[in-house]
């Protein structure tokens, strides 16, 4: 609360200048202008490529777990002891592997998704850099510290589509 009242404050003296009446400003959003560039789209094809067979593995193990808990839930009291312990000791196997695998499959994207930033966060940095020297802004705040901005103080496009222009 105290910080909002601060910001509130700076931003209310800020008004009062006249300087604040010539200063450019403009607003990011820097994780849509990462997400929605090319190289970003083309990975996330690349990616559904790379981890849709593990990701249908684990759709497999996950429907096998629920059909034989809904058979053990339905139809255990009627089964012969050997048959609902074969049952339970399957379903709780098919549960080991479901979270082993979805553990396993979820750091790789991980990784994956590390290397990917690594290499478009340069190409985003520079696309903004561009953007803001073309631009002459002498204010730039993050959309997600923005309660609302009219769509012309919005760099966020200009930053996508210079970030797909470079190679």
């Amino acid at each position: 609360m105290r910080k909002l009242t601060q910001f509130v404050l700076v931003a209310a003296a800020m008004m009062a200048t006249p300087a604040f009446a010539e200063m450019k400003i403009a607003v990011l959003n820097y994780q849509m202008a990462l997400l929605e560039s090319d190289a970003a789209k083309k990975y996330a094809v690349d990616a559904e490529k790379k981890f849709g067979p593990q990701l249908n593995k684990l759709k497999t193990l996950e429907s096998d777990a629920k059909r034989i808990q809904d058979r053990l839930v339905k139809d255990g009291e009627k089964m012969q002891q050997a048959e609902r312990e074969r049952l339970e000791l399957e379903f709780k196997q098919k549960a080991r592997d479901f979270q082993f695998q979805s553990k396993e499959l979820n750091e790789a994207k991980a990784v994956a998704d590390r290397d990917m930033l690594k290499q478009l966060k340069p190409k985003l940095d520079k696309a903004v850099e561009e953007v803001l020297k073309q631009g002459s802004y002498d204010l730039v705040l993050e959309r997600g510290a923005v309660v609302d901005v009219k769509p012309q103080y919005d760099i966020t496009r200009q930053v996508i589509e210079r970030m797909n222009q470079q190679r």
